[in-house]
């Protein structure tokens, strides 16, 4: 039998502990690397993800801002009403959830689709509505059922509401649903933070152009919550701060009478304060009732709106393009009395037409008008005479004028999707056609566009900004529809300077003989039926524009059909020495201006400076007894 020499066994058995030993240490001092790593080096991190565990931010939906007109009517506001809502990501079955719901809450088909509508356009979401506007009824039911459904909750919400329902829709606009479209806005403005929470969105009018004012500027709480999400209690609270008031130059009693005026007629008018460019009316037919969109638009109500041919959704007033007829005369005289092209005295003999190579151009009152010079051009609206100064004024020079006046350019009005309409002229041709012999502007064509027709094409408000640059001498303003905006946190007002954009320096002579005709008008012209007895001096020109071509044909009224007849138009301003209000209005296929137009601003100046109310309309709650 062998015997191993201890004390090599010795040195075997101290290599072994030696190795386990350092192992040991070598484990030791990786988890201590790993301690000091985790609660020296990253503290703050996990620190931070620990809290972020333990502590929700809650975002707090700031109030919108109201929006008053000029005498304080509340014209949009909210309210506040409880909403079901349902969290999908939190509910096995949808479907069966919802028919579980309708046992106890009204919840009909339209509310279904919605709802399918909302997750699929705005997934970002964690709750949605499926019904809103509870009864308390309706609360108490489902808050003695709540255990049975997971994902489904009640919440307070706040909700948008139009008081006078389709008033002054086109300016008002309304609010929908954050789409990814109105995201993209958001955070091209940096706003998202601010955002957290908010569902609506201004879509048009006023709600969207002043969307970032309306806002206001969200609160959070900080909420402490346990392992299951749920909240223990607050900690911290930052209240949010409601956003800013807009106040109107806006008259909305002014806009009513205007809105009821037109009845079931299609047009639009736009009336403005020469001196300083606020809107007093903005007025687009048929409207509708922003208060459809609020909750989210039904299909069937979207279709019927969208697809409707009177196009109610379309704001004819900055959208609608429209040849000017007669009412472009007065800035054609203007324009030939500035470059030096006539004489207020000089006169032309009217047979009835005017022949230009081929082609007569007739005048609209058989066998003409005689002598006629400038103040009987306007007054009595002779074609003839502006056919001649058209020709001897050239495209070039009328368009550079009418241009200078805001003509077949955005005004910009402080509302979205304003149309530039169509100023003609050498260059706009080429640039619109492509084939050259389309391009070639020809003298003929020159003719037509004195008497505002051919390729002329202005909106409402182009032409109530021209009208009311007369009335104010050839200083122009912008119009605009807010008068200032109330910080609602300070009180502080920010008015809305009415800043003109230019003047354009006319002679004062030159424009007292166009103001001198224009006063005629109603005198003696074609408006004085409109203004007979009307107890103030007013100045104005009716206009009729062509839908379609005569082609040398008669027109007659009764035998075309109503989507084929003339538009109506009128400008105008008053009183005469003073202007306080100027205006734009066109009746779609309303025959001739002083039919149709002229009567609705008769209306309008004798509500704005006598107080009269049409017949038959109630003054408001809080209007004197006269």
């Amino acid at each position: 039998m062998e015997f191993k020499n201890p004390q090599e066994h010795l040195e075997q058995f101290n290599r072994r502990v030696a190795i386990a030993g350092g192992l040991v240490l070598i484990c030791f001092a990786l988890l201590f690397g790993r301690l000091v790593w985790l609660q020296v080096v990253q503290h703050d991190y996990y620190q931070t993800r620990a809290e972020d565990n333990r502590i929700s931010l809650v975002p707090i939906t700031p109030i919108r801002g109201l929006i008053v007109d000029r005498n304080g009517e509340v014209l949009a506001h909210n309210y506040s009403a409880y909403t079901l809502e349902i969290t999908p990501s939190q509910v096995p079955d949808l479907e069966t959830t919802i028919d579980g719901l309708t046992e106890f809450i009204d919840i009909q088909p339209k509310d279904r689709r919605r709802f399918k509508k909302l997750m699929e356009e705005n997934k970002r979401f964690e709750s949605l509505p499926i019904r809103t506007r509870l009864t308390d009824a309706e609360v108490a039911k489902f808050i003695a059922r709540r255990f049975r459904f997971p994902g489904v909750d009640i919440k307070a919400r706040l909700f948008r509401e139009y008081p006078r329902g389709g008033v002054a829709s086109h300016v008002l606009g309304y609010i929908g649903r954050v789409t990814e479209r109105d995201q993209a806005r958001i955070e091209g403005r940096g706003a998202e933070a601010n955002y957290r929470g908010t569902d609506y969105f201004g879509k048009t009018g006023l709600e969207q152009h002043y969307e970032f004012d309306l806002h206001g500027i969200t609160g959070f709480e900080k909420v402490e919550v346990d392992a299951g999400g749920r909240p223990v209690r607050t900690l911290a609270r930052s209240a949010p701060i409601p956003g800013n008031n807009l106040t109107l130059t806006l008259d909305a009693k002014l806009q009513e009478i205007v809105e009821q005026a037109f009845g079931d007629r299609k047009g639009a008018l736009v009336a403005i304060e020469p001196s300083s460019g606020g809107i007093l009316a903005l007025v687009s037919m048929p409207n509708y009732d922003p208060n459809q969109f609020v909750d989210g638009i039904s299909l069937a109500d979207w279709g019927e709106l969208n697809n409707s041919p009177e196009k109610p959704m379309v704001n004819r007033a900055l959208n609608g393009a429209y040849p000017p007829g007669s009412t472009f005369k007065p800035f054609m005289a203007l324009a030939a009395l500035e470059l030096g092209k006539r004489r207020p005295e000089q006169a032309i003999f009217d047979p009835g037409y005017f022949n230009f190579g081929n082609h007569t151009f007739r005048d609209d009152k058989k066998g003409g008008h005689g002598t006629v010079d400038m103040y009987k051009s306007i007054v009595q609206s002779c074609n003839t005479y502006y056919y001649v100064l058209a020709n001897d004024m050239g495209i070039d020079n009328i368009a550079a004028f009418m241009g200078s006046i805001g003509l077949g350019q955005r005004t910009g009005v402080d509302i979205e999707g304003e149309s530039e309409g169509v100023l003609p002229s050498t260059a706009w041709k080429k640039k619109r056609f492509k084939k050259p012999e389309q391009q070639k502007w020809y003298a003929g064509e020159t003719i037509s566009v004195g008497i505002g027709q051919g390729y002329n094409a202005y909106t409402p408000i182009q032409l109530a900004q021209a009208i009311a640059t007369i009335a104010n001498d050839g200083v122009m303003f912008r119009p605009h529809l807010v008068k200032h905006i109330t910080d609602t946190k300070t009180g502080t007002q920010t008015p809305i300077e009415p800043q003109p954009l230019k003047s354009l320096g006319w002679k004062q002579a030159n424009v007292d003989v166009i103001k001198r005709a224009l006063v005629g008008v109603n005198i003696e012209g074609t408006g004085t039926r409109a203004f007979a007895d009307a107890g103030y001096v007013s100045a104005g020109k009716t206009g009729t524009s062509q839908v379609y071509s005569l082609k040398g044909a008669e027109y007659k009224r009764h035998g075309t059909k109503q989507e084929l007849r003339d538009h109506s138009l009128y400008i105008a301003y008053a009183p005469a020495e003073q202007p306080k209000i100027a205006l734009a209005v066109l009746v779609e296929n309303g025959g001739f201006g002083a039919q149709a137009a002229a009567p609705i601003a008769r209306q309008v100046f004798d509500y704005y400076l006598l107080g009269k109310l049409p017949k038959g309309m109630a003054p408001a709650d809080d209007a004197a007894e006269e």
